[in-house]
């Protein structure tokens, strides 16, 4: 079990490669609302993997039975099984609210600019994705790898 552990977990650190090219290659030379849409999805993708990783470890534990099929319910049965992880539930958030901009209509600010921006507005809040933004975003995804690295293998991560 831990080899497909380990293979999942390599994948998602293939995601978080393909996420940084996106964000210091792509992203520097088209700069449109399309590539920061992108990257946003390499997140979600990247989370996916990492929540499919958590989950069967759980089942390896006798914590969880089956998987569910669908992505959202995945993340929700894994806040069930872990619910007082705080730093796990922590991660778990931003997914949910990966996952709503992504359904949110949107609106588009400077593309071709330095300061292009990806705009969704809800009920009591307005969200700006930019450049500086999704920077941020990424160092977070890399410390929830490295968190999810840690918890699931038991080791530091090591470089392949």
């Amino acid at each position: 079990m831990e080899e497909t552990l380990y293979e999942n977990l390599m994948e998602a650190r293939e995601e978080l490669k393909r996420l940084e090219h996106i964000i210091y290659v792509s992203l520097k030379y088209t700069r449109t609302v399309d590539v920061i849409l992108n990257a946003l999805h390499r997140m979600v993708s990247t989370f996916d993997l990492l929540i499919e990783s958590f989950l069967k470890k759980a089942q390896t534990d006798g914590l969880a039975e089956k998987m569910a099929k669908s992505p959202g319910l995945r993340a929700t049965s894994l806040a069930e099984i872990y619910p007082n992880d705080a730093e796990l539930n922590k991660y778990l958030a931003f997914y949910y609210f990966l996952k709503k901009i992504l359904k949110a209509e949107y609106t588009k600010r400077q593309e071709y600019r330095r300061h292009v921006a990806f705009i969704t507005e809800f009920d009591h809040s307005t969200v700006e994705v930019n450049i500086d933004n999704l920077v941020n975003c990424e160092r977070f995804m890399h410390r929830f790898f490295t968190y999810s690295w840690h918890t699931l293998l038991g080791q530091p991560e090591k470089e392949d």
